[in-house]
């Protein structure tokens, strides 16, 4: 009985010894080397990303911008003699031509200091032609002549105040345009109504499209650049740069950018907000997808590539144009390959495997 505990107990230890030797003594077999070595392999193989060949183009730069809508000229007309206003002209909306007539003041009298002054001119004259003569003929002296000549100019000069002062009585429209308000009425008189308010002019034909341009986007602009507005209503119009400020302004440093629009129909209204977008000057540049960029360590836009070796570099970019799906980027050699998917995965200097994906597609402009 003794015997056979023995001999149980025996066995027991003679298996977890022989357990304990594959777990503190492992050998490796042929078949788990060739289990194990494909995975050393696969670890040492390059990471593998996406390229497509950068094609360089000459892209048009475009500036959008937010303005306002201005006519080109505008102003109050004034009363520039004393009277009551007698006949108005025009009203709110009324459509004028240069030397037209606006309103009318009254007489004060005006008349009659042009007939008199005729009158005393005439005079003169007569005096001038008869005295003329004696002295001519040696009556006079000739000293008499140059007194009488004086005093025909005189009254020459005292005939044309009079008429200028008549005419001041008159109001005309210094350029064609529109009637935008009419603040007096019939009947109308002030102590002095010289210098009184009688009707705003405005000019709507050209009209302005007038931006402000940051300091940094003032380079490319120049004198008769084209440029297209759209206004906050949907209405559409070409125009050209007419005015660049050459001195910005002290609180936004920014420059007034005038666009001249012409407006001969009238349909484009005075101080409505306009979207203007001005083409620059084109420059080189390439299409790449928008997660294409991505930042380098320093923080640099740009974008990843592949050289010749098949190592990784970064070449910071600059935006040309700012597409939906797609950036024209400028900075890119021509023929280098661009990262497009991978890019994030790694870093400059790592060799990877370059797979050409397809190419995005231009469009033509």
């Amino acid at each position: 009985m003794k015997a056979a505990r023995f001999a149980a107990v025996g066995l027991v230890v003679a298996a977890a010894a022989w357990i304990a030797s594959g777990h503190f003594f492992p050998h490796e077999s042929a078949h788990s080397k060739a289990a194990v070595g494909p995975v050393k392999a696969d670890t040492a193989k390059p990471f593998r990303v996406s390229v497509v060949p950068a094609k360089i183009e000459d892209r048009s730069r475009k500036l959008v911008l937010s303005g306002r809508t201005e006519a080109d000229k505008k102003m109050m007309v004034t009363s520039r003699a004393d009277g009551t206003v007698t006949e108005l002209k025009v009203r709110r909306g009324s459509v004028v031509k240069a030397g037209d007539v606006i309103a009318v003041m009254s007489d004060e009298a005006r008349e009659a200091r042009v007939l008199q002054a005729r009158a005393m001119l005439l005079q003169r004259k007569t005096e001038l032609q008869a005295r003329m003569k004696l002295v001519e003929q040696g009556t006079l002296p000739k000293l008499e002549a140059v007194n009488l000549e004086t005093q025909f100019k005189a009254a020459e000069a005292a005939l044309a105040a009079a008429e200028a002062e008549r005419e001041r009585g008159v109001i005309r429209a210094p350029w064609s345009g529109v009637v935008n308000d009419v603040p007096i009425e019939v009947g109308q008189a002030a102590f002095s109504m010289q210098g009184k308010e009688v009707a705003q002019i405005v000019s709507l034909d050209p009209m302005l499209a007038v931006v402000e341009v940051a300091e940094r986007r003032l380079h490319g602009l120049k004198l008769g650049d084209e440029a297209d507005i759209r206004l906050v209503t949907g209405h559409a119009a070409k125009g050209k740069i007419r005015f660049i400020s050459k001195t910005a302004s002290a609180t936004t440093r920014t420059y007034r950018v005038d666009v001249e629009i012409p407006n001969a129909d009238g349909v484009i209204p005075d101080g409505i907000t306009a979207e203007v977008t001005i083409p620059l000057t084109p420059v080189p540049s390439t299409r790449v997808p928008r997660s294409a960029l991505t930042f380098s360590s320093n923080g640099e836009l740009g974008v990843r590539i592949v050289d010749d070796a098949n190592k990784v570099a970064f070449v910071p970019v600059t935006v040309v144009e700012d597409e939906q799906q797609f950036m024209w980027v400028g900075g890119v050699k021509d023929a280098a390959r661009v990262i497009v998917a991978g890019q994030d995965f790694v870093r400059e200097g790592q060799v990877v495997d370059a797979v050409e994906a397809e190419a995005p597609k231009t469009a033509a402009r």
